[in-house]
């Protein structure tokens, strides 16, 4: 069935949607399938693996850890949600039914929000370790980890639900041909057969929200961080600090940005490749990137590794 058969018009009500992918050259389907599932066994593995180690290894059961704990479960939910799909793309016409279509985009929403809070909660975290070190035990205290870790995952519950309540009040009669690899928001306010005006105005009061409080959060932490830092007088003090904190400046410059420059534009624009770039940053690259970005330099995680490396070898 072609395309053209497949789009819907103006008096009939869409069941389901066809995604056309990253590409329609054919002849990068091929190298883009075995490229993105690559990309995705290795977020699974890192991200699965890093849990483990966490998991496996007493001396990681620390609040840094367990948000990190977090942004990898977080990290591999995410993945999962948005790559199986994408891959389907590469192969064959990928078409996904009206409810498959908003379902993902509600898990896609509540992962993303979660991941935006999650960063803001390990810059919190970083500042109180740096900056507030006497008092590190009490400001982190394991009640405090656990209310910000439900704080995070509620706020993904409420918004995740703002926004999949949003795209389900849109009528779908114009077409049924979606320009994206995932059922996205933008996309899918330009296939509304009616007014999307509101539609756009709570898309950007939430996800303004979602950027401007954390990036807000997150910048003010790492001013006072690096105040504090620049006081320190040993050279070791400080290069430990900025290593401590360079990994995290690194993962929230790649997700914040690549989130900024796609939802904060009118939703009128069309969707074109560089925003499916910009996508594939903060859904695919970033948390395959995110566990060997927290433990390249990181010490602890190497000696956890030894550890159940040589526990699993030598039982």
């Amino acid at each position: 069935m072609t395309l053209e058969r497949m789009a819907l018009g103006n008096d009939s009500s869409v069941t389901e949607f066809i995604l056309l992918g990253l590409t329609q050259n054919p002849e990068l389907q091929l190298p883009l399938f075995f490229l993105f599932l690559g990309i995705y066994v290795v977020s699974v593995v890192g991200n699965l693996g890093l849990i483990v180690l966490i998991v496996l290894n007493p001396h990681l059961h620390t609040p840094m850890y367990y948000f990190l704990f977090n942004l990898s479960f977080i990290d591999f939910c995410y993945s999962t949600v948005i790559t199986p799909r994408m891959l389907v793309g590469f192969v064959k016409q990928n078409i996904i039914s009206h409810a498959e279509c908003m379902t993902q985009l509600f898990f896609f929403c509540f992962f993303v929000i979660d991941e935006c809070y999650i960063l803001t909660a390990m810059a919190y975290d970083r500042y109180a370790a740096i900056c507030k070190p006497l008092l590190y035990q009490v400001t982190m205290s394991h009640r405090v980890c656990l209310l910000m870790t439900v704080g995070v995952y509620v706020m993904g519950l409420l918004e995740a639900i703002t926004h999949t309540g949003n795209m389900l009040s849109l009528t779908f009669c114009d077409g049924n041909i979606i320009n994206h690899y995932m059922c996205d928001i933008s996309p899918l306010l330009q296939l509304s057969c009616r007014s999307t005006s509101m539609n756009e105005v709570v898309v950007f009061i939430v996800v303004g929200f979602n950027v401007t409080v954390p990036s807000l959060t997150i910048f003010i932490s790492y001013t006072l961080i690096l105040s504090n830092i620049l006081s320190i007088h040993s050279t070791a003090g400080r290069s430990k600090a900025f290593s401590t904190c360079g990994s995290h400046v690194v993962a929230l410059s790649l997700f914040f940005g690549a989130v900024a420059f796609m939802y904060l534009k009118p939703s009128s624009a069309s969707v074109d490749d560089d925003d499916k770039v910009s996508t594939i940053f903060y859904t695919i690259v970033g948390p395959m990137l995110n566990p060997f970005i927290y433990s390249i330099r990181n010490k602890d995680v190497h000696i956890a590794l030894r550890k159940t490396l040589k526990r699993s070898t030598f039982p």
